[in-house]
């Protein structure tokens, strides 16, 4: 073998060693997802995810329906941290514009199971 292959090394005792290279997953994805409410005006949950989920008017306003329908509606997938961080930010905002609006992020269904 030769000296120069970094992939190699040898420990104190003389023994030659190949580092395994580490084993990476895909992390779970989770989807944030807003809950249907009484009170919120439709028009408001439009703009909140043009503004927080970067959606088209149109493309916001189909997610606003499905809320409005079927009692909630995904906005977005993300990984975990980003999911919860822009739940909170959502409810955050609602409450700050005193809509009772809920946000939540949920594990988001993996079709590889």
């Amino acid at each position: 073998m030769s000296d120069n292959n970094d992939d190699f090394w040898q420990d104190d005792n003389g023994t030659l060693t190949q580092e395994a290279p580490p084993k990476l997953k895909k992390p779970r994805l989770y989807q944030v997802v807003l809950l249907n409410d009484d009170y919120t005006p439709m028009e408001f949950v439009v703009e909140l995810i043009e503004q927080f989920f970067y959606k088209s008017r149109e493309n916001a306003t189909q997610i606003m329906l499905k809320i409005h329908t079927e009692g909630k509606g995904v906005c977005g997938v993300y990984t975990e941290d980003i999911a919860e961080t822009k739940a909170a930010i959502v409810t955050q905002y609602a409450q700050d514009h005193q809509h009772p609006l809920m946000c939540q992020a949920e594990p988001a269904n993996d079709d590889k199971d």
